[in-house]
């Protein structure tokens, strides 16, 4: 059996997760997360503009770990130009997102992502967006993230 714990250590630190950080996802112990979405939590999120609601389903955003989190914009919302520190995963569940890249707002620079549609943005990477209609997105990645707006104007929190 210490062979087996032994390999198992061997091959955590191989992959690059600390024992630290597998005790603290979320769904170790053999659990599993499963929702609906009718399960969800939506609240504000103090670093986006108001309107924007998040339901966070696993992870604790401000360390290094797997989160995933869903966010519900309003029609009409503008999501102004902001770059992450690590890669952004996002998923359109709903709806419609109208996303560009740059450091400047340009309504017309966006590609529509419609539902299903997908996008995957590299660390420090400018980016915009807007919506139409109630979107529902999903991002998902490892963490810490944050978000920092090109326009310090921009950031709810000032």
């Amino acid at each position: 059996m210490k062979r087996i714990s032994t390999i198992f250590v061997i091959l955590l630190f191989v992959l690059g997760i600390s024992a630290n950080a597998w005790s603290e996802m979320p769904y170790h112990g053999g659990g599993h997360i499963m929702l609906n979405a009718s399960d969800l939590e939506w609240g504000p999120i103090a670093s986006m503009a108001p309107g924007a609601k998040i339901a966070m389903i696993e992870g604790d955003l401000s360390k290094e770990m797997p989160f995933t989190f869903r966010l519900k914009l309003p029609a009409g919302y503008t999501i102004a130009p902001h770059m992450h520190p690590a890669y952004e995963r996002v998923t359109v569940l709903s709806g419609t997102l109208h996303f560009g890249h740059g450091k400047i707002f340009d309504r017309d620079g966006t590609k529509a992502l419609e539902t299903g549609g997908m996008a995957i943005m590299a660390p420090g990477e400018p980016m915009f967006g807007y919506t139409d209609e109630i979107t529902i997105i999903q991002l998902h990645g490892t963490g810490p993230w944050g978000i920092e707006y090109i326009n310090p104007e921009d950031d709810p929190r000032k």
